[in-house]
């Protein structure tokens, strides 16, 4: 089973990449990077921790790899 990754490091990456926060709905947090495309990420703020298939869902909303998260 593919270990879920710590939701700090998630958000680390994401706005070291140019995403910033836009708004909270309830649980859910969205982060947005302006560009050609505008990107839009979701990210489930519940927990410690984002589970590995929500986190590969994050990876494709981002349009990032895996090697992103694992340099930090």
């Amino acid at each position: 089973m593919p270990k879920p990754y710590p939701l700090r490091l998630v958000v680390k990456v994401l706005e070291s990449k140019g995403f910033f926060f836009v708004s909270q709905t309830g649980s859910h947090a969205k982060y947005r990077k302006v560009g050609n495309p505008t990107l839009t990420v979701i990210v489930p703020i519940h927990g410690k921790e984002v589970q590995h298939g929500t986190f590969r869902s994050i990876l494709r909303q981002a349009n990032l790899t895996e090697d992103d998260f694992e340099k930090k």
